[in-house]
C-alpha cells in the first residue's frame, strides 16, 4: 500500500503544480479579451484569430485544471444528503463513484482522444475560420486534460481505499 500512496503523492504534486500555475491562463484570456475588444472599437479591424485564441485559453484552463479541482474535492456534491454520512460510507460513495464512473470516462476520453488529436497533427488541420488557427493544440488539451483526470482518479480510489483499510482497522 505504501506503494500506491506513493504513487498517489506524485500524481497529487504533479496536478497540484499544473493547476496551481494555469491560472495565470485565465489572465492571460483576460488580456487578450480586451486587447481584441480595444482593437476592433478603436482601429475597426479584428482577426479570428484572436477569438479563437480566447477560446483556447479558456479551455486549456477548463481542461487542466479539472484534476486540480477533483483533487481539492471543490467538484459539485450534493451536500444536502452527504453531509449526514459518516466519513467511511462518504469514502465507500467516493471510492465507487470514481471506479464505476469516473475512471471509464476519462479511459474512454483519452482512448478516443489520441486518434483525435493525432489525426489533427498529422493533417495540420486549421480551423474553418478566415485568418482560425491550428486546430490540433486544442485536441491535445482535451488528451491532456482527461489524461490528468483520469492519473488524479487513480490517486483518489488509491486514497479512499487506504481511507478504508486504515478505519477498519482502528
Amino acid at each position: 500500500m505504501q506503494g500506491l500512496l506513493a504513487l498517489s503523492r506524485g500524481i497529487d504534486a504533479i496536478n497540484h503544480f499544473i493547476g496551481y500555475h494555469i491560472r495565470w491562463l485565465i489572465l492571460a484570456a483576460v488580456v487578450v479579451s480586451a486587447v481584441n475588444a480595444v482593437i476592433r472599437k478603436a482601429f475597426d479591424t479584428s482577426s479570428n484569430a484572436w477569438g479563437e485564441l480566447q477560446w483556447y485559453l479558456f479551455g486549456m484552463v477548463f481542461l487542466l485544471a479539472a484534476s486540480y479541482v477533483l483533487q481539492k474535492n471543490g467538484h459539485v456534491r450534493i451536500d444536502a444528503l452527504s453531509h449526514h454520512f459518516s466519513k467511511r460510507l462518504r469514502n465507500w460513495i467516493d471510492l465507487l463513484g470514481h471506479i464505476f464512473f469516473l475512471l471509464p470516462l476519462c479511459l474512454l476520453m483519452v482512448w478516443l482522444g489520441v486518434p483525435y488529436f493525432w489525426e489533427a497533427l498529422q493533417n495540420g488541420e486549421m480551423s474553418q475560420n478566415a485568418g482560425g488557427l491550428i486546430v490540433w493544440p486544442s485536441k491535445l488539451f482535451v488528451l491532456a486534460g482527461f489524461a490528468l483526470l483520469l492519473a488524479q482518479a487513480i490517486s483518489e480510489i488509491i486514497k479512499r481505499w487506504a481511507a478504508i483499510r486504515s478505519a477498519q482497522h482502528d
